[in-house]
């Protein structure tokens, strides 16, 4: 008997952590509605209350579906009582602004950097190892020019989280490009459809920064959004055409996937040890078939905070104290360790990935600062 419960708990833990790791590691393709408009106000708008339409700055929200959006500002009132929210109408870029599920848009800004920032860009497209990647070229003022910065996206994201970074880096003169990579909607899959954290990811970047090159670039900056931020650091590690990079900003950055790991297993109440076992069935050989994989997922590679004295590059590295879904710990641990070449600055009130909403000013003055050299 008690052997027989010892195999079952083993099993159980076993399935645990294989469905645990597979949910880190799928693409989630729906995204439902997480809000509700519950009166349109002239120009404001009352919402239930959630998690995220409670928090101050600037916002968006998707209507019908992904068929319409509106770009959302700060709350004028809340009301407790009624779990309800009001804030601004800032603009609605597309579709009918009226009552009914919604769903929020942390991006603020919806479509190409032209239309939603009114900034000339071009549609390209790059090899990458998997196929054609579509990408987004705004050129510098001064046209494209020398010095170019490659914006990475997150995981789950789109190319549209980058949209908020476009204006401070262009007014300092630098040409963006907004790549795509693998398992990103409309794009080439990986071979097992999965995401890798980074550790195949890069290539797609690596082939990003080799357009740049061919195109004029003689110095590049990386620009990473959590995920993003991982693919960024496995990139300077391993690719050669790291030696062009002259400086990095990271919001919001996985600087160690074991801890955001650990964490999500305990928001997720999962008996303890089963992501460490996660950990161990992603990066084993007898685990790839249990987690889906096509390459082994190395977590312990992803550690930046133990891998520190291997960093070589300038990095200003913003995270909020109340990121929700990326703690900030690690980030203040590298930080810590490595203060020769880590510009830190800590936001308050912001959840993931959305310093810029809660205070675009300081955002933009901190990125501008540093990718100017000052």
């Amino acid at each position: 008997m008690g052997a027989t419960t010892t195999l079952a708990s083993a099993a159980g833990s076993l399935a645990a952590a294989a469905y645990f790791a597979r949910r880190v590691l799928t693409p989630e393709r729906e995204r439902p509605d997480d809000t509700e408009i519950l009166e349109v106000r002239g120009d404001r708008i009352l919402l239930t209350a959630t998690a995220e339409t409670v928090v101050p700055g600037r916002y968006g929200l998707w209507l019908d579906g992904g068929l319409g959006h509106v770009r959302i500002g700060d709350l004028t009132s809340t009301d407790v009582a009624a779990d309800t929210v009001e804030r601004e109408v800032l603009g609605v870029d597309v579709g009918e602004l009226r009552t009914g599920g919604a769903r929020f848009n942390g991006y603020h800004y919806v479509g190409t950097p032209e239309q939603a920032l009114g900034l000339r860009t071009e549609a390209v497209d790059f090899a990458g190892e998997l196929g054609r990647m579509p990408a987004w070229v705004v050129p510098a003022p001064s046209g494209r020019g020398s010095r170019w910065a490659v914006c990475v996206h997150g995981r789950g994201a789109q190319r549209q989280e980058t949209l908020r970074a476009l204006p401070a880096l262009h007014d300092a003169g630098w040409t963006s490009l907004v790549p795509t990579y693998r398992n990103d909607e409309d794009v080439p899959a990986g071979p097992d459809g999965r995401y890798n954290l980074g550790l195949s990811e890069w290539r797609d970047l690596e082939a990003a920064v080799e357009y740049a090159v061919r195109s004029g670039a003689q110095e590049v900056l990386l620009v990473g959004w959590s995920m993003g931020g991982a693919i960024v650091l496995q990139f300077l590690d391993r690719s050669p055409l790291a030696d062009v990079v002259s400086r990095v900003v990271l919001d919001g950055p996985v600087i160690d996937w074991g801890d955001v790991l650990d964490h999500h297993a305990r928001l997720h109440r999962l008996p303890k040890g089963v992501g460490t076992l996660s950990r161990s069935m992603m990066g084993r050989g007898w685990g790839k078939r249990f987690v889906g994989v096509h390459e082994s997922v190395d977590v312990a590679r992803t550690d930046w905070v133990s891998r520190a004295d291997e960093l070589h590059h300038p990095i200003l590295l913003i995270h909020s104290a109340d990121d929700e879904f990326v703690p900030v710990g690690p980030s203040r641990a590298l930080a810590r360790h490595r203060p020769d070449l880590v510009t830190f600055e800590e936001w308050r009130v912001a959840r993931h990935c959305k310093e810029w909403n809660t205070d675009p000013e300081r955002w933009e003055r901190v990125v501008g600062d540093f990718v100017r050299g000052e």
